[in-house]
């Protein structure tokens, strides 16, 4: 099984983790706010450090993507490429909202027909989220979303769906539907991405290191309320 370094800073949380075998060996973790440029390099030169100690051989780097914060994001991305150009070994590249939705997968009991929709914080009333069944298959692409009463209504009449991430919270005055629910304290972080990575290192799908960018902001089209006829 492939040994490898993940880096998560897409939003404020910064964190930073080593796996091996599917296990997290090493993991650090800033929860107090925007500080990657201070925090990731320290936890990057941790985790070098604790592999080379312990005559590990890295086999790639799985960096979050996005969509999330613009600074945070290019942050944790020109980290990424810089140890794989100085250590020769390919990247892997995670989708945020997908890294968001495992630990709600692995530690929640959710209904066989349940969607899920992890939210990641814009502004005012604006949340980056996606739509996915329980095998983490999308059912609606991401997009930047203006929220009201009405939004995702075409699944929540269908289907119970539970909403987290730290765009959920803003979100629950206006989400009243029934088959609405929402997961507290969820966020993206490094130790628990390896079951996406380790997925993508078995299939070969690395990124170009010298090409590769986040996604940010102007990827998305934003998607306005619909209004009930």
């Amino acid at each position: 099984m492939p040994c490898i370094l993940h880096i998560e800073t897409s939003t404020a949380v910064c964190s930073v983790a080593v796996s091996e075998g599917g296990q997290a060996i090493f993991s650090r973790e800033e929860f107090k706010g925007p500080s990657h440029a201070v925090s990731l390099g320290v936890f990057v030169d941790e985790a070098l450090s604790f592999v080379d100690s312990h005559a590990i051989v890295l086999d790639a780097v799985a960096v979050s993507c996005g969509p999330g914060s613009y600074t945070g994001l290019r942050i944790g991305v020109s980290m990424a490429k810089g140890v794989c150009y100085g250590r020769s070994i390919p990247l892997i590249g995670i989708p945020t909202l997908e890294i968001l939705s495992v630990p709600v997968l692995l530690y929640h009991e959710l209904p066989e027909d349940a969607l899920i929709c992890p939210m990641i914080d814009a502004r005012r009333m604006e949340v980056y989220a996606a739509v996915y069944d329980r095998s983490l298959q999308m059912k609606r692409k991401t997009s930047a979303d203006i929220v009201d009463e009405n939004s995702y209504m075409e699944f929540l009449n269908e289907h119970p769906v539970y909403f987290f991430g730290d765009g959920a919270a803003k979100c629950r005055g206006k989400i009243t539907h029934p088959n609405a629910h929402f997961i507290e304290e969820i966020s993206p972080l490094a130790r628990l991405m390896s079951p996406l990575a380790e997925k993508a290192f078995a299939k070969d799908d690395f990124k170009d290191v010298a090409y590769f960018e986040p996604f940010y902001l102007k990827e998305f089209v934003v998607s306005k309320p619909k209004k009930l006829l």
